[in-house]
C-alpha cells in the first residue's frame, strides 16, 4: 500500500506565469493614470512640491538682501530670484493642469510647460558662468567676454524656441513639434558639458590649491555635489526628453501620464533645485563699515 502512494502522481503548484504578473503591473499603471482622482493628486503634489522650493528661493533672496542691501544684484541674488520664478511658475501650471493640458492650440500647452524649463537653464547655466569667471580670474585668463557668450546663448535659446512655437502657433506640425523636442535636448547637454567643465575645472583647481583649509574643503565639496547634481539632472531631461519624442507612450506634454510626470519633474528641478539652495545656502559676509575697524 505503501509503495502504492508513492507511486501517486504529485498535485502540481502552477506558479503564476511572467505574462499575467506584466499584466497586473500594466493594468495598476494605466489605473492610475486614467484616474481623475489620482491624476489631481499627482498633479497637485507636484504644484505643492514646487510652491515650497520657490518659498525656500524666496526666503533665501530676502535674507541675503537683509544681510548684504548694498552690494546691489549680484550673481548669488540673482539665481535665487531665477529659482523663485521657475519653480513658482511650475507650481501654478500644475496648479491649474486641467486648463493648462487642454488648451487650444496646443502649442500654448507647450509654451506653458516648456517655458520654465528653458528658465530653469537660464537659472543654473547662471553658475556656470559664475565658475567660469572665477576660474578664468584665478588663471589670469580674459573674462570680459564670458558673460556676453552667456547673454548670446540664452537669448539664441529663446529666439529659435520662440520661432518654432510661433510656427506650431500657425500650423500644428508634427514634424516641427519633434525638432522642438530635439531642441530641448541639445541645450540640456549644453548646459551638461558646461557643468562638466567648468566645474571639472575649478574641482581641479580647488584641489591643486597649496593651503589646506577648512573652507577650501567646503568649497570642494559645494563645486563637486553641485556640479554632479547638475549635471546628472541635464543628462536625465536629455534622455526622457529623446524618448518621449519619439515614443507617445512616454509623452510628457499629457494629462493622462501623472506618474511619469511626478517621477519627470522630481528627479530633473525639483530635488535638483532643492539639493543646490541647500548645498549654497551659506549667507554672504556682511560687508565691515570703513568707520569701524575689527579689534586686531
Amino acid at each position: 500500500m505503501r509503495g502504492a502512494l508513492l507511486l501517486l502522481p504529485l498535485p502540481r503548484l502552477h506558479a503564476p506565469p511572467m505574462e499575467s504578473l506584466f499584466l497586473a503591473s500594466s493594468d495598476w499603471w494605466d489605473d492610475i493614470n486614467e484616474s481623475s482622482r489620482w491624476q489631481d493628486a499627482l498633479f497637485f503634489s507636484l504644484s505643492g512640491a514646487y510652491a515650497l522650493v520657490a518659498a525656500v528661493a524666496l526666503i533665501q533672496l530676502v535674507r541675503i538682501e537683509l544681510r548684504v542691501p548694498e552690494y546691489g544684484w549680484t550673481t548669488q541674488k540673482v539665481f535665487h530670484l531665477m529659482n523663485f520664478i521657475v519653480n513658482g511658475v511650475r507650481a501654478l501650471v500644475f496648479a491649474f493642469h486641467k486648463q493648462v493640458f487642454v488648451l487650444q492650440p496646443k502649442v500654448l500647452t507647450l509654451v506653458l510647460l516648456d517655458l520654465p524649463g528653458l528658465l530653469f537653464f537660464s537659472t543654473y547655466t547662471l553658475l556656470v558662468l559664475f565658475w567660469a569667471e572665477i576660474y578664468h580670474q584665478a588663471r589670469s585668463l580674459p573674462s570680459d567676454k564670458l558673460k556676453i557668450y552667456y547673454l548670446s546663448i540664452n537669448g539664441a535659446m529663446y529666439f529659435i524656441q520662440v520661432c518654432i512655437w510661433i510656427y506650431l502657433w500657425i500650423d500644428d506640425n508634427s514634424v516641427v513639434e519633434l525638432i522642438g523636442r530635439i531642441f530641448i535636448a541639445v541645450i540640456s547637454i549644453i548646459a551638461a558639458l558646461g557643468f562638466l567643465l567648468y566645474g571639472g575645472r575649478l574641482f581641479s583647481m580647488l584641489r591643486r590649491f597649496p593651503i589646506e583649509s577648512k573652507g577650501r574643503r567646503k568649497k570642494l565639496h559645494e563645486v563637486g555635489s553641485v556640479t554632479a547634481i547638475c549635471f546628472t539632472c541635464f543628462i536625465i531631461r536629455c534622455s526622457v526628453v529623446l524618448l518621449s519624442a519619439f515614443d507617445s507612450d512616454a509623452s510628457l506634454d499629457v494629462l493622462d501620464h501623472p506618474i511619469l510626470n511626478l517621477l519627470y519633474y522630481m528627479l530633473v528641478e525639483i530635488l535638483p533645485s532643492a539639493l543646490v539652495l541647500y548645498i549654497l545656502r551659506k549667507l554672504p559676509p556682511k560687508r565691515i563699515s570703513a568707520q569701524h575697524h575689527p579689534i586686531q
